[in-house]
């Protein structure tokens, strides 16, 4: 019976980001631009 509930467990599905185009979770403030709703939310510094 575990075994059997493997089939169900299934991966995130992911949309690619309005703006910039990276996949992320939808309903969630891309983590590579940092936009949500078409809106900059937070401010993603760029590591160099």
């Amino acid at each position: 019976m575990r075994r059997a509930y493997n089939s169900v467990l299934k991966l995130p599905q992911l949309i690619s980001c309005t703006q910039c185009g990276a996949p992320s979770l939808p309903h969630r403030v891309c983590p590579s631009c940092g936009c949500y709703g078409g809106k900059q939310v937070i401010n993603i510094e760029a590591v160099a």
